[in-house]
């Protein structure tokens, strides 16, 4: 019986293949955390080979990971060695303020029942660490922990396809937080996040939700004057 199944012709699956290995997936993990973590600023160029180095691997993950990147609007290649952010249009930024304006609200309406107050606490722990980054100007510091705080609300939203949504959003827009700085919408936003605690404290959704929207909206309006300037160069 085994010889006349051996003798059978085998069914052909359409399948994509295994990867050859994790090399290019964690390249590719590294470079978002570094971009949404306020490490890559605009004007700011990496080499592939300083990268490379650092993730102690060939240039050749490092190319692969850096393909996915700009065919998603993330990363750009300036010249055959090196890469930055790509410019951000006035256009692009309104697009991305829409959606996000609806996607991350929405998932902190999803989270605010589920934040408990071991989440609390650590969320209050990224307000005081802005509101000193800010104080400072430690800019990466701020941008980081900004993350961590508006990621934990979102996280708690239990749903991983919304969270692949906002952080796909974060890749393209986070880089130019950087610009935020000067304007003292640090400070501004810092108050929202009071706001936003607050309401989660209180467990009121639409109060959360309302407190993400004017977050979103007040660093548009100041993005959308330097991206115009910058245009005019």
């Amino acid at each position: 019986m085994s010889a006349l199944i051996d003798s059978m012709p085998k069914p052909t699956l359409s399948v994509a293949r295994a990867p050859r290995d994790t090399l290019q997936d964690f390249v590719h993990r590294q470079l978002c955390e570094l971009i949404l973590n306020g490490e890559i600023a605009p004007g700011q160029l990496i080499t592939i080979q300083s990268l490379a180095a650092a993730f102690g691997v060939s240039a050749m993950p490092v190319r692969e990971a850096l393909q996915r990147l700009t065919s998603a609007r993330v990363l750009t290649v300036i010249s055959s060695r090196s890469i930055g952010i790509p410019r951000l249009t006035s256009e692009r930024l309104a697009d991305l303020r829409r959606v996000r304006l609806e996607v991350e609200s929405l998932a902190a309406v999803w989270a605010t029942p589920n934040i408990g107050e071991a989440e609390i606490a650590e969320l209050e722990s990224a307000v005081a660490a802005m509101e000193e980054a800010a104080r400072i100007g430690d800019n990466k510091q701020y941008l980081r922990c900004n993350r961590a705080f508006h990621f934990k609300i979102y996280q708690a939203a239990r749903s991983e396809a919304l969270i692949a949504i906002i952080e796909t959003l974060w890749l393209q827009i986070s880089p130019y937080f950087h610009l935020l700085h000067a304007s003292g919408n640090y400070f501004k936003a810092n108050e929202q996040h009071e706001i936003m605690l607050g309401a989660i404290r209180a467990k009121d959704e639409a109060a959360v939700s309302l407190a993400v929207r004017n977050d979103i909206e007040a660093a548009y309006r100041v993005l959308v004057p330097l991206l115009n300037s910058e245009k005019a160069k």
